[in-house]
């Protein structure tokens, strides 16, 4: 398995992800900002198969955004839950909880989930408005979402960093079980393919294309993740 660098404390217990690593580049009004990690090979980190390290810290830079990605069921959620301050993130499983307590229980979720994905986006909009530092729930099938995170992270002079986590189709499909909720074999081969292109572009040594970082996790390294912290 390939592996890049990766930054540890001297205690080994904790560590930042990918912030260690700043460039300069223009923003508007032709100041210069500093942002995370620089493109290139050195903005890989492998975090998945050694050795259990505990609680972990991945640190980026106040005002960048933090997209996760990974296979339904692979632990984004849980991830996200544990790791980021409440309302830190935009999570697509918090708009689907909300309209499922509002539905009738014997109504499909395809009826309403036109209505779940327009909140999410909502809020999604709204938070990169803001310009706070914001961690995303990604599916990762949809390039276009990335593009639409990248784009909103060069508005502030800022940076997107990819947090991928490599979970086996078992563990996924097992993770789907214990929710209770499981993607069609048409969603999930699709996703598989996503999944697995991303994962090709950072094996390869470079972030996907948008992102200044890519941070490849498995379940054990994701389960160490104590906190997503953004910093100046």
């Amino acid at each position: 398995m390939r592996r890049f660098g990766v930054a540890a404390a001297a205690t080994g217990t904790v560590e930042a992800v990918p912030a260690q690593r700043r460039v300069r580049v223009p923003v508007r009004g032709g100041a210069a900002g500093a942002v995370g990690a620089a493109a290139g090979a050195g903005a890989v980190r492998d975090l998945r198969g050694g050795p259990a390290q505990g609680p972990r810290r991945l640190g980026f830079a106040v005002g960048d955004i933090v997209v996760v990605s990974g296979l339904p069921g692979g632990g984004k959620t849980t991830l996200i839950k544990r790791a980021v301050a409440e309302g830190g993130a935009i999570d697509s499983q918090d708009a689907r909880e909300r309209w499922e307590r509002r539905m009738p229980a014997a109504l499909p979720y395809g009826v309403y989930r036109p209505l779940v994905r327009a909140a999410h986006y909502w809020g999604l909009w709204r938070a990169l408005r803001s310009g706070a530092s914001v961690v995303v729930h990604d599916c990762g099938t949809q390039s276009w979402v990335r593009g639409l995170l990248a784009a909103a992270a060069r508005r502030r002079g800022r940076a997107l960093h990819l947090l991928l986590l490599d979970s086996s189709a078992e563990e996924a499909l097992a993770g789907q079980e214990a929710r209770g909720r499981r993607v069609s074999a048409y969603a999930f081969a699709r996703h598989r393919g996503a999944v697995g292109r991303l994962l090709r572009d950072a094996e390869s040594g470079h972030p996907p294309a948008g992102c200044a970082s890519a941070t490849l996790l498995d379940r054990r390294a994701a389960s160490e993740v104590t906190t997503i912290t953004f910093h100046p």
